[in-house]
């Protein structure tokens, strides 16, 4: 006997909802896609308190990382009134007070609500480490001055240290090669977004992105870069300088290597600092030096001008421990300087702050018997290497017989011409002679540089909008301590099929519903058992859930799709287990 058209219907309402229900979940499942939810962007303070002056620096980075080290970009950078906070070494709380001015325009910068959440971190380097070396006290009194007054700002202050010069020279190089986006190769649009295939939606600003350009692998994975394209750094303060490169064999001095791990790779470099050899430094001991050598308290100075007169008080000369020359015994008079205009005189005083003699002409050896590799690959100069190239406009790289040529006859230059080029600069402008000069003698007689290496060196401050230095390396590195939260990701789809799924959605509903009010069903599930009591749903009122095809078990099912009951067996219903049945069309005819 057939089946009658209810049960017909009944059959095909329950098929339109098995392939509506399997279509809703294939569009839902298959055409999903990965949704970003904004990262949160998080705010770090950094000042480098110098010999010469303090600076402040505001880094910016989403909460969510890659491979343990935050992804930073330069926010704000901020010069301090005022000298170095060693020079407040006689009045320290007015080194705390000489950072307010630029702690309020970082604190103006950064929204309120992130204030306590902030981090700040103050690294003191030639200068502290000079102050220290001399009178270890008055030191412990400027960094308890500035810590206190730090502290009282809303921010997290997480303390003020000595930074060791060896990483200053490693942080510096960090700095450089994440800028130039040698660390990890950032991608300036993940693929699937604007512009790459896949359409995935990434969330977060555009200018969120470190100013770098990089790659990113088609598995969705950083691109890291070969060893051989990192770039060395030259670094010169006011009180040290510093040399950091990763050279070409293994470094056989190991107080010289500086390890670390960033992005997931491990970096082990050479790295040396000079202390007394930064700008201000070599300028006091070259001039001590001619001091020491003059009959009286006339000096003839062969670094400034023909025509530079002027007059210094000896005290703060002999104030300095990098200077060793014996002082006069009378401090309280003033010096008389001359300028000459000589250059080769400079340079022969200036070549008398080595000591070349040392190194007994090994090749793995700089200067003072210092060990260093052979310099190795592309090097990036700044501070004060840029500020002193910068000015006598030999930034573009020229040839090292243009540059030297360019030194030397700027060296010739009549005080008054010099004068009248450069209004403005009466402060250091009968330096740039002497600067110049010892740069060359420091990276060609001291790093041992040559004719073929010297186009290897590009002088520079910023790259990607940063400054270069090492402030922004010590906060990657202090971006590990912090903790940053993996961004919240989220099944999406587009407009189109998600009206498709609703619509396919509303068909399997429908489908449901005209299955379950047929009348056979309303009257098998609600007509009352032989002992006169209602018949209940499965479990306890409940409807029992649809058996997977051919499942089969204690208490199981045989076939699918179909509802089980506890009621008093009808005639002609298969039983299972005591008090349970299967209802399948068959046996519902016989209801």
């Amino acid at each position: 006997m057939g089946l009658t058209w209810r049960e017909r219907a009944f059959t095909a309402l329950l098929g339109a909802a098995a392939v509506s229900g399997l279509t809703t979940l294939i569009l839902f499942l298959v055409e999903a896609t990965n949704v970003l939810l904004p990262a949160d962007t998080k705010f770090g303070i950094v000042l480098d308190a110098g010999s010469s002056h303090t600076s402040l620096f505001v880094y910016q980075w989403l909460a969510n990382k890659e491979n343990d080290t935050g992804v930073v970009s330069q926010a704000l950078a901020c010069r301090a009134k005022g000298p170095g906070i060693s020079s407040y070494a006689s009045d320290p709380a007015q080194a705390g007070e000489s950072l307010q001015g630029c702690l309020e325009e970082a604190l103006a910068l950064i929204p309120k609500a992130k204030h306590q959440q902030t981090p700040m971190f103050l690294g003191a380097t030639g200068g502290m480490r000079l102050l220290s070396r001399k009178n270890s006290s008055q030191a412990e009194d400027v960094f308890a001055a500035v810590s206190q007054a730090l502290s009282r700002s809303p921010v997290a202050f997480w303390g003020a240290e000595l930074l060791a010069g060896q990483d200053e020279g490693a942080l510096g190089w960090v700095t450089i090669n994440y800028v130039l986006g040698l660390l990890v190769q950032v991608p300036q649009t993940a693929p699937g977004s604007e512009g790459h295939p896949g359409g995935v939606i990434v969330a977060g600003p555009r200018d969120s992105v470190p100013p770098v350009c990089g790659q990113y692998s088609f598995s969705g994975e950083w691109i890291q870069p070969l060893e051989g394209t990192l770039v060395g750094a030259l670094d010169m303060g006011g009180a040290s300088t510093q040399i950091t490169f990763v050279p070409g064999g293994p470094i056989l001095d190991t107080t010289t290597q500086a390890t670390f791990r960033l992005y997931g790779t491990e970096h082990s470099v050479y790295t040396h600092s000079y202390l007394c050899f930064g700008h201000d430094q070599m300028l006091n001991r070259l001039l001590a030096g001619l001091v020491q050598s003059s009959p009286s308290l006339l000096v003839r100075h062969p670094c400034y001008h023909s025509g530079y007169r002027g007059t210094l008080a000896l005290a703060p000369l002999y104030g300095s421990p990098c200077v060793q020359a014996t002082a006069p015994r009378d401090l309280g008079q003033n010096l008389t300087v001359e300028g000459t205009g000589n250059p080769g005189a400079c340079v022969a005083a200036i070549r008398g702050l080595f000591n070349f003699s040392s190194c007994d002409g090994r090749g793995d050896c700089a200067f003072d018997r210092v060990y260093q590799p052979p310099v190795r690959g592309q090097f990036y100069a700044f501070s004060n290497f840029y500020h002193t190239f910068h000015f006598l406009n030999l930034t573009s790289r020229p040839p090292l017989a243009t540059a030297n040529a360019t030194i030397w006859e700027f060296c010739q230059r009549p005080w008054k011409l010099v004068e009248a080029s450069s209004p403005g600069q009466d402060g250091q402008l009968r330096d740039y002679c002497a600067s110049g000069l010892y740069i060359l003698t420091l990276l060609l007689e001291g790093y041992g540089f040559s004719q073929e290496t010297w186009g290897g060196i590009e002088f520079r401050k910023q790259a990607g909008g940063t400054d270069i230095g090492w402030t922004l390396g010590y906060m990657l590195n202090l971006t590990g301590l912090i903790p940053a939260e993996a961004p919240a990701q989220w099944r999406a789809q587009s407009y189109g099929v998600w009206v498709a799924g609703v619509v396919f959605l509303v068909l399997t509903l429908t489908a449901i519903l005209g299955a379950t009010v047929r009348p056979e069903l309303t009257r098998a599930f609600l007509s009352p058992n032989p002992k006169g009591s209602p018949c209940g749903l499965w479990p306890h009122g409940h409807m029992a859930p649809f058996c997977h095809w051919g499942h089969s078990g204690h208490g199981g099912c045989a076939v699918a799709p179909t509802m089980a009951f506890r009621c008093q067996r009808p005639s002609g219903f298969p039983m299972l287990h005591e008090g349970w049945a299967i209802a399948t069309p068959a046996a519902l005819r016989a209801v």
